[in-house]
C-alpha cells in the first residue's frame, strides 16, 4: 500500500548481477542408440560419445567420462578417454 502523502514516497535505482555461470547443464551432442552384436569382437570400439556446455567456449571444455558403480567391474566393458569431450 502506497502512502496517502507523496513526500512518503521514495525510489532507487538497483543493479542485479547474475553469478550463475552454469545454467545450462552439460549433455550429450545428440541422442545416442548402440547396438552389439553377437559376434562382436573383443576390444571392438562399439559406441563413440560427445557432450557439449552451452556455458562454455568450445576450446575451455573437457569432459570426464566413467561407468556406473555397479558396471566399474563388469570385464565386459570398458571406457577410454579420448580427450575430445
Amino acid at each position: 500500500l502506497l502512502p496517502d502523502n507523496p513526500s512518503q514516497v521514495g525510489s532507487v535505482s538497483a543493479t542485479v548481477k547474475v553469478l550463475d555461470v552454469n545454467d545450462n547443464a552439460p549433455e550429450f551432442a545428440r541422442f545416442y542408440e548402440a547396438f552389439v552384436c553377437e559376434n562382436a569382437k573383443a576390444g571392438q570400439l562399439i559406441q563413440t560419445v560427445s557432450a557439449i556446455d552451452r556455458d562454455d567456449p568450445q576450446e575451455g571444455q573437457h569432459f570426464y567420462y566413467s561407468l556406473a558403480p555397479e558396471a566399474a567391474n563388469n570385464p565386459n566393458f570398458t571406457l577410454r578417454d579420448n580427450q575430445g569431450n
